[in-house]
């Protein structure tokens, strides 16, 4: 048997500094795509010899065309995304520059429909039932009130 692969990804929580509201982005209607449509965080895959801070900024760039600055680790975690196994970091980061525009043009990764600030963590219900690390990651740091 050959070892499987874990794919290894950062998700980006996108603070506004001026009310605390964070920035969700659409992910297209593909088919194949089990998150289809849904609203959550920007996420890049690490490419080799890559490490989460610089995937966090490179996120920034390609997928929303901002100059991004990683903060705190909102933590880890291992599971089936897709069908395949990911162990995906999620951080926190803010704009230094630029204003979100989606989609990018950058070939190769998967290119957002639609992007908006929100303060209610609400809005990652639909992603996390349909699987999304990143928004249950999200959820779970969130305080009760």
């Amino acid at each position: 048997m050959g070892e499987v692969t874990v794919k290894h990804s950062v998700a980006v929580v996108v603070r506004n500094p001026q009310d605390g509201s964070f920035l969700l982005v659409r992910r297209p209607d593909d088919p194949g795509d089990p998150l289809a449509g849904a609203w959550g965080f920007p996420a890049v895959t690490l490419a080799g010899g890559e490490d989460e801070a610089t995937a966090v900024v490179r996120a920034g760039h390609d997928k929303l065309g901002v100059a991004l600055r990683p903060g705190r680790k909102v933590g880890t975690r291992t599971g089936i995304q897709g069908g395949a196994p990911v162990t995906l970091s999620e951080y926190e980061a803010v704009i230094t520059a630029g204003t979100p525009s989606v989609p990018q043009p950058r070939a190769g990764v998967t290119q957002y429909t639609a992007w908006r600030w929100s303060a209610d963590p609400g809005d990652l219900a639909e992603a996390a039932a349909r699987g999304s690390l990143c928004a249950r990651l999200f959820l779970e740091d969130v305080p009760c009130d």
